[in-house]
């Protein structure tokens, strides 16, 4: 589809409207695959994190795979695998043939890869997209496009049983990554002797409640600069 491609401005100029994610979703999910069929939780998963990131990535040819840290190749696997419907969505040959990390995103794949409970490849594309999407300032959830917080509790046990294991207290997701990566390099994340005596006790354990990104995103008002 040409929106995601080309500079959206209208006659006037104007920067018209991103695609809405919400309905973006409802596109990928309308004509499921094999695979989708077989598992629809992780094609689900799979349609959010696309529909967010291409609704994210309209007009800036080849940000897609930047925004889930996947290159051309992986992309173009996962969506023939999960979402087809994406392939008319995504201008592949814009792709980079490889996205790179920085210091502190590969610490976190690779405490990902890990903790990976198979070595399948939607495994290895999950600790990619993970790590990249907790770069964003909302919650993980929210910043995979996922409806509530129990459904990445879920992918998390599914797909990284031994890490989900560990976080006994149901942490922030992002907090934990950090917390797991200071642990094994045998760092103390905090001077309070338990979490309960910390200043920061609620920006690490509490409420993640709060509207999935594409129902937020769907009512977004269009820009006009």
């Amino acid at each position: 589809m040409a929106f995601l491609s080309e500079d959206r401005r209208s006659e006037s100029g104007l920067l018209q409207p991103k695609p809405d994610p919400a309905d973006i979703y409802v596109r990928l999910r309308s004509r499921p695959s094999d695979f989708g069929r077989d598992d629809p939780f992780t094609a689900h998963v799979f349609c959010c994190v696309l529909a967010l990131g291409v609704s994210e990535a309209a007009g800036r040819p080849g940000a897609l795979g930047q925004s889930l840290a996947l290159g051309r190749a992986e992309l173009a696997h996962l969506i023939d695998r999960w979402a087809p419907e994406a392939r008319a969505m995504v201008d592949l040959s814009m792709e980079a043939e490889m996205v790179g990390l920085d210091d502190e995103e590969d610490q976190i794949r690779q405490l990902l890869r890990r903790f990976k409970g198979d070595a399948s490849e939607e495994t290895s594309w999950l600790a990619s997209i993970l790590t990249k999407r907790a770069m964003s300032p909302r919650h993980l959830w929210q910043d995979l496009g996922l409806a509530k917080r129990d459904e990445l509790g879920r992918l998390m046990r599914e797909r990284f049983p031994g890490l989900a294991e560990r976080n006994v207290d149901h942490m922030k997701w992002k907090k934990f990554f950090y917390r797991s990566l200071c642990e094994m390099e045998g760092f103390v994340l905090c001077a309070a002797p338990t979490c309960r005596e910390c200043g920061d006790f609620h920006d690490c354990f509490g409420d993640e409640t709060g509207e999935s990104a594409l129902a937020r995103l769907s009512r977004a008002e269009p820009s006009d600069s």
